[in-house]
């Protein structure tokens, strides 16, 4: 059992992809669902970091895609923990695209997605908390709280 508290920074992740042509639709830019299997990555990645061991994806909570990315452009992605509950995670996935011959940089896609640490059986596991060291991490820290009340909300609605 974990009564450590763990900084936010512990867990964050970069990563970098090259937006290829077969990543691309007919318009020239990514597909979604290439972003969606890039946020899931990234957020098992992070939350693996932060749980020191294996992790399910239990939701995509959010995704809010904000402006294309376009062929030949780099992504990246940063994920970091925000919040945690018992044996759960809640990731914040930041993807930002880059024209490497303009220098143009946009924000993408914003995603919160939530992860559970499992043991080797599968079973639910617990992980530590987490504690903001910037000004970023504070707003994200501070508002996981409605995320997750709004979560189980839905879930209320969902399954009546």
């Amino acid at each position: 059992m974990h009564t450590n508290k763990v900084p936010m920074g512990h867990s964050r992740t970069i990563q970098s992809h090259l937006i290829l042509p077969p990543d691309t639709n007919h318009h020239k830019t990514i597909f979604g669902g290439k972003v969606l299997a890039y946020i899931d990555e990234i957020a098992a990645i992070t939350s693996m970091k932060h749980a020191q061991g294996e992790v399910v994806t239990a939701s995509i909570d959010s995704v809010d895609f904000l402006s294309p990315a376009r062929e030949g452009d780099i992504i990246e992605l940063e994920g970091i923990v925000a919040s945690t509950g018992r044996t759960s995670m809640e990731v914040y996935v930041r993807v930002v695209s880059r024209n490497l011959m303009t220098g143009e940089e946009q924000l993408t896609t914003e995603s919160f997605v939530t992860m559970v640490a499992v043991d080797s059986e599968g079973h639910p596991r617990e992980v530590p908390s987490v504690y903001p060291e910037t000004e970023v991490e504070q707003r994200l820290f501070n508002t996981g709280p409605a995320r997750r009340d709004h979560r189980k909300k839905k879930r209320m609605i969902t399954h009546k």
